[in-house]
């Protein structure tokens, strides 16, 4: 093992993050050194280096971090006191943090932790690099049979994906329907969870043609192109009058009008997109009536194990676009132009 590795890393606030040559971490008591397999990219990355000095600070992150927070690879090395784990052995990376004590943590509510504003590639070191370090093998979670390259992108986007289903899975009955707005990365992870777990007839919304492509080639039954001022009545007619659930992972006012018109009564409505919409009809009568509405961040620790189980199994397909690392720029303007037909992932080793 070297002595030195490179790592894409944000080396001060406000500023553009830079492909730079580091040290190797070594593992402590405790601790796992992964060799980095393959790490998924995030839109969420692209804010991290514009975030202001005092709300990085506020949340308790420190420059300079290395970015990446979807993570697979093999294990390189382990601490002291660390067992169950041996060199070669495939891994993922939980993406979330948590710590694991709190409230929410012993209640398997981990997604809602104060300590998840800090972690693994927001504000300490992530997996754009050759190697990365789990702080505690607790984060450590084993793969059986399937490619750690394709592990990374469950451990959040999938994850997430996950999470939102899991929510709304109590709703979906034989005969009811689920509507996803957008069919990008998790969308598409989405569409595959429902049709997955559950026995309902699921409707893909994009305005990208190739991702609509996309979704029903993972199973969506229908799709439809794009909201305007005829989306809910196409919703509402694919539904037979109203959707037992619709997870938006878009976000903007006009998904959010469109998806809370399109639930059904007691139907459920799940904002995961953060476009940064609103919602701008009164809530009393606006609201569909005695629907359950949830927004969260994130995802559980139950929730990954249970994608990564899934993936293991063979029941989820797992489109990825690689790049090396030395074209970790390159493959951040692909992601932003958009476009892709899978998620991005760069390969150190590529």
């Amino acid at each position: 093992m070297s002595d030195t590795m490179w790592a894409y890393r944000l080396l001060a606030w406000g500023g553009p993050p830079q492909l730079v040559e580091i040290p190797v971490p070594r593992p402590g008591p405790g601790q796992v050194l992964v060799r980095v397999a393959g790490n998924g990219l995030c839109h969420s990355d692209f804010t991290m280096g514009e975030l202001p000095v005092e709300i990085g600070e506020a949340l308790g992150w420190s420059m300079p971090f290395t970015l990446g927070h979807e993570v697979g690879g093999r294990v390189a090395d382990v601490g002291s006191g660390v067992s169950g784990l041996a060199e070669g052995d495939a891994v993922a990376l939980r993406s979330p943090n948590s710590c694991g004590a709190c409230w929410y943590c012993t209640r398997g509510q981990d997604s809602a932790c104060a300590g998840g504003l800090v972690g693994r590639g927001y504000g300490r070191d992530g997996g754009l690099a050759e190697y990365v370090l789990a702080e505690s093998a607790g984060d450590v979670l084993p793969l059986r049979s399937l490619d750690p390259v394709l592990a990374g992108p469950l451990t959040d986007a999938g994850a997430t994906s996950y999470h939102a289903v899991r929510r709304a899975l109590s709703r979906l009955t034989p005969g009811a329907t689920a509507v996803v707005i957008g069919a990008g990365g998790l969308g598409a992870f989405a569409v595959q969870f429902l049709k997955a777990l559950s026995p309902v007839r699921v409707v893909a919304v994009d305005t990208d043609p190739s991702r609509l492509e996309v979704a029903a080639s993972r199973g969506a039954d229908d799709v439809v192109s794009g909201v305007d001022r005829g989306t809910v009545a196409r919703l509402l007619e694919l539904s037979d009058g109203g959707a037992a659930a619709v997870l938006d992972f878009v976000g903007v006012d006009e998904t959010i009008a469109a998806g809370l018109a399109a639930v059904r009564p007691a139907g459920i409505y799940g904002l995961v997109g953060a476009g940064m919409g609103g919602f701008r009809r009164p809530w009393y009568g606006g609201l569909p009536r005695d629907a359950e509405i949830f927004t969260f961040q994130g995802s559980s620790r139950s929730d990954v194990e249970d994608v990564l189980a899934l993936a293991d199994s063979g029941k989820l397909v797992i489109d990825i676009e690689r790049y090396a690392l030395s074209d970790v720029a390159e493959a951040y303007a692909a992601l932003e132009r958009g476009g892709l037909r899978g998620r991005v992932v760069v390969v150190p080793g590529a």
